[in-house]
């Protein structure tokens, strides 16, 4: 490279360690209950029974890759019914974009999976390694007994962890006590070792090693909640009109002109992503509001009002600055923007359970011959022949019986059977080869419509289903 000109900078910088400092306080509180609230849910609910009666299985939430149905609870989703997957993906989502436009994110601070075991890894750390400042002198001390020991102890507890992770999502896709035991017998699917391999991989990976580099680098969340944030978003907020200029010294001369902001970096200690909340708002900023809690510890040993670092929003700020009262809360959560995504959730979820209520306990299918349309016997008379799929969405077996309605009348015929009344297993479905036959002496057209019914002997339900039946126009 030339005398006097400058190097380039690199495409690549190291990833500098991020060693949280623990810290107490409401939100620190608040995400201790939803840490465990979320990860109780994820570790148990596969191991909850479900009395479904002896033909079904009695895990309360199972999907059953299998048989192609999804259980939950006392709800049955089967194949054909994926609407209902797609409903609660689109409320999901609903769900995050209100979120969002209200309190910034809020889903990344406290719910977001990544967020969830950070934080369990971090609490390890910090019971292994010490605080922040322990951490960082382990981390620049050199390898003896006591660093590998502490490294090992906490990557052990963190590899645990991951492989009960791993563990506990393919429990959801096969009863949960039998694969548990075939696991550990070395009996299980080789894909389900596969899955709780990768999922342990990654897990103790990102958990222990990536950390913020997923949320900043790898997650497009941080990039997608720009454009979802307006000026009366909630956002976790250093307010430098009140905390500029900063400044330590508060007995020399001039600290009369200091802000608030004693300039003790405890908001950047405590911060899980190591931003700086004061430099504004940042892609790594995640909304844990930890900054709020060391804040507001500062404020109060320092005889100053809490608030310096709080959440806030874009429009209260100049009302903030100018020292009149900001808006009430419930006028920046209440606005049309959240009202429209509270609406459309609410219709989406009634128009789901409703539906669920009112669904059928019969599936019906039917496919018609292609190749040929139709077949004229020796006697003259055209048959017609069809597939029909029929399912018994009920917990026990129930029997049922097969008809058609048309003018001109027709005959049914069931391939293999005598008569038209079958039994269909619990939550099972049959195929039946299905002929439809009619006299020679019948006038009809090309395309003759007829209707097939299926009707449950048991509940009396009945499904219809309308096709044609084809032949030579006489």
């Amino acid at each position: 490279m030339p005398e006097g000109t400058a190097e380039s900078p690199g495409l690549y910088a190291a990833r500098e360690p991020v060693f949280p400092k623990a810290v107490g306080g409401a939100f620190r509180r608040l995400k201790w209950w939803i840490m465990g609230v979320t990860l109780a849910i994820y570790y148990v609910t596969p191991w909850i029974r479900w009395d479904r009666g002896a033909h079904l299985p009695d895990q309360a939430v199972l999907v059953d890759l299998a048989n192609r149905r999804f259980f939950f609870f006392w709800i049955e989703i089967w194949p054909q019914e994926f609407h209902y997957v797609a409903g609660l993906l689109i409320m999901a989502g609903l769900g995050l974009f209100l979120f969002t436009s209200i309190l910034g994110r809020v889903w990344c601070g406290y719910a977001c999976p990544q967020t969830v075991w950070v934080d369990l890894y971090q609490h390890v750390e910090r019971w292994i390694d010490g605080d922040r400042n322990a951490q960082f002198r382990l981390l620049r001390q050199k390898w003896n007994l006591e660093k590998i020991a502490a490294r090992l102890s906490k990557w052990a507890i963190w590899l645990l962890i991951a492989v009960a992770t791993g563990g506990a999502w393919v429990f959801y896709f096969a009863d949960a006590p039998t694969l548990f035991l075939a696991l550990f017998s070395g009996t299980a699917p080789v894909v389900a070792y596969a899955t709780v391999g990768v999922l342990t991989a990654t897990t103790f990976i990102f958990g222990g090693f990536m950390r913020e580099q997923v949320c900043i680098y790898m997650c497009p969340w941080p990039r997608i909640q720009g454009a979802m944030l307006d000026e009366n978003s909630l956002i976790v907020t250093y307010k430098e009109w009140r905390g500029e200029p900063r400044g330590k010294h508060r007995k020399k001369a001039g600290a009369e002109l200091l802000g608030d902001c004693i300039d003790c970096d405890a908001c950047v200690a405590v911060c899980p992503t190591g931003v700086d909340i004061r430099q504004g708002q940042q892609i790594g900023c995640i909304t844990c509001a930890l900054c709020i809690d060391a804040c507001d510890d500062i404020m109060a040993r320092i005889g100053k009002p809490r608030g310096l670092i709080d959440y806030c929003t874009l429009a209260d700020e100049p009302l903030e600055r100018a020292g009149a009262a900001p808006a009430p809360v419930w006028k920046r959560v209440v606005r049309p923007r959240t009202i429209l995504y509270t609406v459309l959730w609410s219709a989406i979820g009634v128009g789901m359970v409703v539906a669920l209520f009112m669904r059928d306990s019969i599936g019906l299918a039917v496919a018609p011959d292609r190749n040929p349309l139709y077949v004229t016997l020796s006697d003259g008379t055209i048959r017609n022949g069809y597939t029909v799929k029929i399912q018994n969405m009920n917990a026990e077996p129930h029997p049922f019986r097969i008809s058609v309605s048309s003018d001109p009348e027709l005959r049914l015929d069931i391939q293999g059977m005598d008569r038209n009344e079958f039994e269909i297993d619990a939550d099972e479905a049959r195929k039946l080869r299905v002929f439809l036959l009619a006299r020679p002496w019948f006038t009809m057209a090309e395309r003759t419509p007829v209707r097939i019914w299926v009707e449950d002997l048991v509940t009396h339900e009945r499904a219809s289903y309308d096709t044609h039946f084809r032949g030579p126009s006489r």
